[in-house]
Parts: structure tokens; sequence; C-alpha cells
């Protein structure tokens, strides 16, 4: 009898199949006993039917417990009254293990408890629909870039130089030296860049960041597209595309998970490219007459950056901030020396940033100016300064963060949420 998973039962009705899964749920009705399936893909509905109370397959129901695993046998049949439309007539049950006293159960539990539990959680209709989506993204983003013509070239996750500053990297032992986890893949994008063009690199990144807010990760995922010869608006034009293009594909291919997580979509279906776009300077204006108290040349904290989003309807594009609080990189403004040309992108509904990047420097001395006037070791970056070295162009790229571009679709309020095992602050366990 074939195995055959249930989000492929559409291709199976009227056959015997088997079902490889877990006991979601169980209820009884008179002479039928209903037991609801789940397998990973998806949920499947299998009845026993029998006269007889004592039938064996009676039995072995009675045993059945919560998250048991078993094995079911039978033919697939419609029922638009079952969950997905099909539904299995059951002619045999194979035990796999009866299990003991689920922990997480239909009443309310905490979120300490919960995240203490979270490798159990994942199997809740939420986390389960929140991860669904989490898959589909990725594969957006990938297609996105795949199908443009970039180059995935990933970079270190051990580096012997800082990418954001030093105030927020892990130290760790590399033989007789020292080396740090990876806070962004951008200067060995960079590299690969003038070699391939255009590239991406996708992985985790690490922040030492003493932080409890609902916006951060210690690690997290990124996704960092790097081009040679783009500027500001070039780079501008890519991270708009790429956010349409992500909610495109998920309102289109994941419609039963949004709905899992009663998503209001409707601002998420009006999104569309160009974006708003304001200086950092009109930015603070704004915040001004909202009553914050921001000046010039303090960074935008989530505050900040919620109470803007909160203006538009649809993201909103940030540009020209203050040199001081931007990384060593960026490039200056033309005229404006105090400003460089970089680009935060603040996701719509209050969630903050989801893109941040911008053009970077690409004149030799410059750069090194700027290295010597950061502190930074200026043996670290030999190999950094070496592109200005040999055929510096103007170049562009930003950095888009999964979880939070995740959050943002789901309309998840924490982003402990949108990955499997996520690390906060005071959290590494499971």
């Amino acid at each position: 009898m074939e195995w055959v998973y249930i989000e492929d039962l559409k291709g199976h009705i009227d056959k015997d199949i088997e079902i490889r899964g877990w006991l979601y749920n169980k209820r009884s009705s008179g002479k039928i006993r209903f037991l609801l399936v789940r397998d990973g893909t998806g949920l499947l509905q299998g009845t026993i039917y029998s006269p007889d109370k004592d039938h064996p397959l009676f039995q072995t129901f009675d045993t059945l417990t919560h998250e048991s695993s078993l094995i079911l046998r039978g033919k697939v049949r419609e029922d638009k009254r079952a969950p997905g439309g099909l539904e299995m007539g059951i002619t045999e049950i194979e035990v796999l293990q009866v299990a003991e006293d689920f922990p997480i159960t239909p009443k309310e539990h905490g979120t300490s408890f919960l995240m203490d539990h979270r490798h159990l959680w994942l199997r809740s209709s939420k986390q389960h629909a929140v991860l669904e989506i989490r898959t589909e993204l990725i594969k957006a983003i990938r297609d996105f870039f795949d199908g443009r013509g970039f180059r995935n070239l990933d970079t270190p996750i051990l580096t012997p130089s800082a990418c954001e500053g030093t105030t927020t990297l892990f130290e760790t032992e590399y033989f007789d030296q020292k080396a740090y986890l990876s806070q962004s893949g951008q200067l060995y994008n960079e590299a690969t860049a003038m070699a391939f063009g255009k590239v991406y690199c996708f992985g985790p990144t690490f922040r030492a960041e003493k932080s409890k807010t609902r916006k951060h990760l210690i690690e997290f995922w990124m996704v960092e597209p790097e081009v040679a010869f783009a500027t500001l608006a070039d780079i501008k034009k890519l991270g708009e595309e790429l956010i349409v293009s992500i909610i495109s594909r998920v309102l289109e291919t994941k419609k039963e998970a949004l709905d899992a997580l009663e998503r209001d979509t409707t601002l998420l279906q009006g999104i569309k490219a160009p974006f708003p776009q304001i200086t950092y300077e009109d930015a603070i204006r704004l915040l001004n007459e909202k009553g914050n108290s921001i000046s010039f040349g303090d960074d935008f904290g989530s505050p900040e950056e919620a109470a803007i989003s909160e203006h538009f309807d649809s993201p909103v594009c940030v540009t020209h901030f203050p040199a001081v609080i931007k990384a060593f990189y960026m490039q200056p403004a033309e005229g404006r020396p105090d400003l460089v040309l970089g680009l935060d992108v603040l996701a719509s509904e209050g969630y903050g940033e989801i893109i941040g990047g911008g053009q970077r420097i690409h004149d030799l001395v410059l750069l090194e100016e700027k290295i010597k006037e950061h502190g930074l070791p200026r043996e670290a970056y030999e190999w950094y300064i070496d592109l200005r070295k040999y055929g510096s162009v103007p170049h562009s790229g930003f950095g888009m963060g999964v979880e939070r571009m995740l959050s943002w679709l789901c309309g998840i309020k924490h982003i402990r949420e949108t990955i499997p095992f996520p690390r906060l602050l005071y959290r590494i366990y499971p």
C-alpha cells in the first residue's frame, strides 16, 4: 500500500493508501469514530464505522492520545464537510507510540512555559502556520534574486573584523587569534560583486545586543544583495521590487496559513512600488510633530520606527542619514558630507525596519580616512581596501531580516515566533 502525504491526497481519491502521522484530535458520534491526523503537510479526517461497540478498531481508538504516532490505512474519498474536502475510511490502524500527557493542552499557557517547550509548541496550528509562511518567504527571496541573474555566494560566519561596529560582536578563539561571529556578509559581498556583478548571500547573522525588545533576536537570518555600479536609487528600487514580489507570492500561495493566523491582509494587498520616500531630516520633523523629542543625530529606536511607519499605508523609504550614526563604509551625500546615502525601509502597520542598506564608499582615500576616523585596525581591512585599488566602482546593497519581514507578513507582535528556535537575551534553551 502506497505511503502518501496529506498535501498530495487529491491525486489518490478512491485509492487505498496509508498516511503516517500524529493524532491531532479525536471524537466519537454513535457508531462512528473520527480521527484527525496531521503529518506535517496537512490535516486529514479518518473515520471508523461499525455497529459493533467492541470492534477492534474502536478499542485501538480508545487507547490513542493527543500526539500519538500512528499509521492509518484505508480508502480516500471526497467529503466537503471534512478538513481539506477529503476523508479516509480507515481499515487499519498501526500504533507506533502512544504519547503520554502531552504538556501543551488547550488551556492557556504562559509565554515562558511555551518557550521552554518550543520543541513541542511548533506542532500547534498557529506556530505551524507561521513557519509554513517562513518557508515560502525564503523560497520567494531566492527565486526573486535567482530569477534576476544574481549569484548566491555565501560569506564567512567566522570573520576577523567587524561590519556594523565592535560593540555587538560575539568573540571566539580561532586557534592563535581572535575571530567574531558574523554580523553581516556585506563586506565580503562587495568583493564577490566586483567579481560577479550582482550577488547575494543568505545565512545566519549574530548581534550581541543586550536588547529585550519584541523586534530583536541574537541570532537571525538575513539576505544581502550587493550590486556593482548601483546607486542609492538603484538599490532602493531593487528593495521595493523584492518586497512587492514577496508579498504577492505569500498572499497567493499561503492563504490558508494566513487565515489560520487570522491575519487581515487588506493593507498588504494594496502595497505597490514605488514606496513613499522621505529623508532622515523629514522623519525628524514628522516625529517632532507627533510629540517625539528626537533631534538630529539621534538614531531611530523601535518607537520612532513604528511612529514613522504608522504615518503611511505602505512601507516607507527613509534616506540620507547622519554620518555619525551609520557605518564607516557609507558613501557621503554630495554637498552634505554630514549625511550618507543610507536607506532604511520601514514596514507599514508599525512594524519598523525590514531593510537597511545604501551606497558604499568607492573612493580609496575616503575609505582609508573613514577607517582611521572610526579607530578600526587597518590590517584587518587591507583586503577590503584592495577593492578600491583595483577597478573600484560605485556599488550598493542592503540587508533584509527574514524574521522581521515574516513578523510583518504574519501580523505577529513578537519576533520570537518567527524562527523555529529563537535565541534571545536570556534564552538559549531549547
